[in-house]
């Protein structure tokens, strides 16, 4: 499914790696598939003893706020790599990023302004802005 790259490995959310295995940025996997999978993880961490919320609702929230938080920093990252660096090569990706973050905030009353403002401003500009990167 993926690989993670634990070289800076620190204790850290309990959603944190299941949000760069299930909402990666550079593959989609079906919203009923990652449900289930998160379902499946909270339960075994649920029996290893950890801290997986109050119930499903809360942990599914926890896993869409860390996945909001982690791809509005890998969306940074790309702008940063494309704009500094002169490296386009992850501009691609950019649209599929910042989609998991509209999607998320669509589930949330309380990101519902974010996640608006991504959609009717920030993905437009970077539509525009990949269109000249390949040009």
């Amino acid at each position: 499914m993926g690989i993670l790259d634990f070289q800076d490995a620190v204790h850290g959310p309990l959603t944190y790696d299941l949000v760069s295995l299930l909402r990666d940025c550079y593959v989609a996997w079906p919203q009923e598939r990652v449900l289930g999978w998160a379902r499946d993880f909270r339960r075994l961490a649920a029996s290893a003893g950890l801290e997986t919320g109050a119930d499903e609702a809360q942990f599914l929230r926890w896993l869409d706020l860390m996945g909001v938080q982690r791809h509005l920093k890998a969306a940074g990252i790309f702008a940063r790599l494309w704009h500094r660096d002169g490296k386009p090569g992850y501009l691609a990706d950019v649209p599929r990023t910042l989609g998991y973050v509209v999607e998320a905030c669509e589930r949330h009353d309380d990101l519902a302004a974010l996640g608006e403002l991504v959609r009717e401003r920030v993905l437009p500009a970077m539509q525009s802005s990949l269109a000249a990167a390949r040009a």
